[in-house]
């Protein structure tokens, strides 16, 4: 006898196919394999309200240095007198000391220049006049007896020189007169290459890093010479390869993102932040190297003081410049971005999107709960069969009425 006996049962609403399922989980990978891979490493745009209080903190930090403790600047910008002579043995403190006796003060440095037997000694003080001169210059002479060029004892080796202030003034509005220029190019040529918005993203950073460099050398006490100025305007190029290395991926990865709901403007932006991080480490490591070098073999070495000035402005502005392309510049584009125009609507779109989305998972998750709890499926509760009732449509028979079928 065939068995037509249906085992077909009610399906349960909440084990139908769910719209909202989760997507399967991809393997998770570590954070420095992900930071290589550029695959979202760092939140670096979700958490820009931190990153832009740290920024605040140390643009206040530099702004207060420059405005209490002000500058260290050299005799090329004070103005004032530069004696020069063979070292020969003689120990900065020696001449210091012949310096206080002849003149009656201090002089404001005194250093020791190259090595060996090319070692010079190198003084800077306030402006002397002619009397002042020939008595230091007689007093050096008769305590060290610098050797000429033909190696006999001479007055000859000391050379004096004045420097008038006036000559660091017009280093220093030329100075001003290139970054404004430099600035102006730069704003015109990433508005064209790009858009408006990166170019102010990317002159804020440029301020910024001029800010954070000065602020560095007055904190710390260096140095200001020509030198200075020359490594300040060098460290910009950098800053501004840098972001704009940056941008060009955001333009990449942003690219149509209007037409799209999956991802948000500051999400794509971030992705490409992540994508070109190793990228700016990597770069600014390679640039410290020389950086380093120089510092070793022309200050350690051969003393050579303006190369020394030069190299630490290179590698404060360096860091700097790093930091401001990657923390900076690319968070100050979002939220110039989501704050009015075409892609904040796109992102208030897609994170009510998200919201619903998130609502109607919250139900689904609720009535699964629910269902698991009372045993009842949705709001229907079960019912029993009464004694000689027809049995439900679909149900499967009961033990007694299979085996008398049987």
């Amino acid at each position: 006898m065939t068995n037509h006996t249906s085992t077909s049962r009610t399906p349960n609403p909440a084990e139908t196919t769910d719209v909202f399922a989760a997507v399967t989980e991809q393997p998770k990978h570590g954070f420095f394999n992900r930071l290589y891979t550029g695959t979202g490493a760092i939140d670096v745009i979700g958490k820009r309200r931190m990153w832009y209080l740290i920024t605040a903190a140390i643009i206040l930090i530099s702004l207060g240095s420059m405005i209490f403790r002000g500058f260290n600047f050299g005799i090329d910008f004070e103005g004032g007198s530069r004696i020069q002579f063979p070292a020969q043995g003689a120990s900065t403190s020696q001449v210091e000391e012949v310096y206080r006796s002849a003149i009656g003060s201090d002089p404001v440095s005194v250093q020791t220049v190259g090595s060996g037997g090319n070692a010079t000694i190198l003084i800077r003080s306030e402006a002397l006049n002619r009397d002042q001169v020939d008595t230091l210059n007689n007093a050096l002479f008769t305590k060290f007896q610098p050797k000429g060029k033909d190696g006999n004892p001479s007055r000859a080796a000391i050379s004096a020189s004045d420097v008038s202030e006036t000559w660091g003034s017009q280093i220093t509005r030329k100075a001003l007169i290139a970054l404004a220029v430099f600035l102006v190019l730069v704003a015109v040529y990433i508005a064209v290459r790009f858009e408006p918005h990166m170019a102010i993203a990317a002159l804020a950073a440029l301020v910024f890093d001029v800010t954070v460099t000065a602020g560095v050398y007055s904190l710390v006490g260096f140095e200001v010479s020509p030198a200075t100025v020359i490594g300040i305007l060098t460290i910009l190029g950098f800053s501004l390869y840098d972001s704009v290395v940056v941008f060009d991926k955001v333009e990449e990865n942003t690219r149509g993102i209007l037409h799209l709901n999956r991802r948000t403007y500051g999400e794509q932006a971030n992705l490409a932040v992540n994508q070109t991080l190793m990228r700016s480490i990597n770069t600014a490591l390679i640039g410290i190297l020389p950086i380093v070098g120089l510092m070793v073999i022309a200050v350690w070495m051969l003393g050579v003081g303006t190369l020394k000035d030069l190299a630490l402005v290179q590698l404060v502005g360096l860091l700097v410049g790093t930091y401001s392309s990657i923390f900076f510049a690319t968070p100050l584009l979002v939220s110039i971005k989501e704050r009015w125009g075409p892609v904040a609507r796109h992102t208030d779109k897609i994170k009510a999107k998200r919201a619903g989305v998130a609502s109607a998972r919250a139900g689904v998750e609720a009535e699964r709960r629910a269902t698991a709890a009372t045993g009842r499926y949705g709001d229907e509760p079960r019912r029993s069969r009464e004694p000689g009732q027809a049995p439900r449509p679909g149900a499967r028979p009961s033990g007694k009425r299979q085996k008398r079928r049987n």
